[in-house]
Order: C-alpha cells, then structure tokens, then sequence
C-alpha cells in the first residue's frame, strides 16, 4: 500500500502555510522544502491550491467589512450611476482586472507548474532573486501612494506581479506587493490589495486543481482538510500581525531570510543533501 499523508504531516504543513502564505517568503517553496527535509513525497500543486483556500478564508474574514463595502459598491455601480465614481466600486473592478493576468498564465502553463517548476534549483534561484528585488524595492520606492491612487494601469501591473507568484519561490504577496512599491505605494497599501488580489486566484485554482487530491496516492481529503484548517487558524494570526507591522517597519527582515535561505538550499543541493525533484 502507498504510503499516505499523516495527520501529523498535515499540521506541519498547514502551519507552514499559514505561516508563509502573507510574509513575502513563498508558501510553495516552504512546503517543498519542508517536505523534502523530513523525506516526504511532494504534497503537489493541488494540495497546495486548497491549503491556500484556509489563509485566504483568514483573509476574508479579516477584511470582511472592507470586502463587504467593496461588493455592495461594486453591485449598486450596475444601477446607480453614481456609484460608478464610488472608491469601493472601482476597487472591485481593480481586483477583477488584477486577477486577469494569473488566470491566463495558470491555464496557459498549468502542466509546468504542476511538473517542471516545482524543481528546487528554481525555488533556490527565485527566491534569491526576488528577494533582492524586493530589498531594492523597498530601499528605494517613494512609499507615498494610498489605495485611492490604484488605477486600471496599476492594477494590471500588480496583477502581472502576482502571475510570476505561479512559480515556485516567487511568493504570491512579495510579487505584487514589489510591483506595488516599485509603483510607488506605501508598504501596508500594497500589502492590502495584494491579499485582496488573491482571493479570486486562490479560490479558482482550488476548484480547478482539487479534484486530483482524489487520485493522488499520496495526499488524501481527510489530511488536505486538516492542513487546510491550521493553516486558516495560523494565517490568520499572521495577518493582522504583518498589516501592523507593516505601517513602520520595512521589508528588510524578510528580504535577508530569503536570500539565506536561497543560498543554503543551493549548498544542501550542490552537496546532494537534498534533491532537486
């Protein structure tokens, strides 16, 4: 009999979802190396896609009332002319748009991220490589635009930042949240919609990936459901911490981790440690 993900495995890797899914560090790239370190099979793309559903649940219900007034703005712009000038409505298109570019990519190189990408020699190079743009970003962005700045332009630009999120390493969040600073957004503003951009991303690739949870010999519903649940309960957590830190602290910390980490996943990987697939 194949050998099949534990309850035990399931926390550990839903924690470190939750863990990593908002910090600029990548969720996905976390989840192959811990795996790969204690010597379990690569959960895939498509238990990754629903553990995703439990941090972005976090985040709904930690935006609920702001994504409560965007919805209802963004409806009564269908009928009622002068909610078409309404910020709330605009956001709601600002998110449609921003989500374009990550549904065309996901569809158009589903197999390679599935496959190919999920080569830890990838996650090594991406990691480090992001990390120093993001450093660069931060360094030297204006950090003067609000939210009522977001326009259709910076919308697809966010939105082209967090389709590179579909290879493993980049992260999800410090993709579109370096597009934003380098647009010249302050850092809790990029942070918001960046976790705002995701829910329809993350919602869709969890309904068109989570029916092969069911055909892996692997991963199983019951563990995938309990990974999913921890990784809702610490994302959440980590969330409200980071959007408070956020508003007077950089992403210096973050940029260091990533570079550290990059570089000893290289060692571990030149000296055959770990391997790549």
């Amino acid at each position: 009999m194949d050998e099949q993900l534990s309850w035990l495995q399931a926390i550990a890797l839903g924690i470190s979802q939750g863990l990593t899914e908002f910090l600029p560090i990548s969720s996905t790239a976390h989840t192959l190396i811990v795996s790969k370190l204690l010597g379990w099979p690569d959960p895939g793309a498509a238990f990754t896609a629903v553990t995703q559903v439990g941090t972005e649940l976090a985040v709904v219900i930690y935006f609920r009332q702001d994504i409560a007034r965007i919805l209802k703005a963004w409806f009564s712009s269908f009928t009622k002319k002068s909610e078409r000038a309404n910020p709330d409505a605009k956001m709601g298109w600002y998110v449609i748009i921003g989500t374009i570019p990550i549904g065309i990519a996901g569809l158009a190189f589903k197999s390679s991220i599935e496959t190919t990408a999920r080569n830890l020699w990838l996650v090594a190079a991406t990691l480090i490589i992001m990390g120093i743009l993001l450093g660069l970003a931060d360094r030297f962005a204006r950090h003067t635009k609000s939210e009522p700045d977001i326009n259709t332009k910076n919308a697809v630009l966010f939105g082209l930042g967090q389709a590179l999120a579909l290879i493993p390493g980049v992260s999800r969040s410090g993709a579109t949240i370096t597009a934003g600073l380098v647009m010249g957004f302050k850092r809790d503003v990029a942070a918001r919609y960046s976790f705002l951009l995701a829910i329809p991303a993350v919602f869709a690739s969890a309904a068109l990936t989570a029916g092969d949870i069911s055909s892996d010999s692997f991963v199983n519903w019951p563990a995938t459901i309990v990974a999913t649940i921890v990784a809702f309960v610490v994302g959440y957590l980590v969330i409200a911490s980071l959007m408070k830190y956020l508003q007077t602290r950089t992403f210096l910390p973050f940029v260091i981790y990533r570079i550290a980490l990059g570089s000893l996943l290289m060692v571990l990987l030149a000296n055959g440690v770990l391997s790549a697939t």
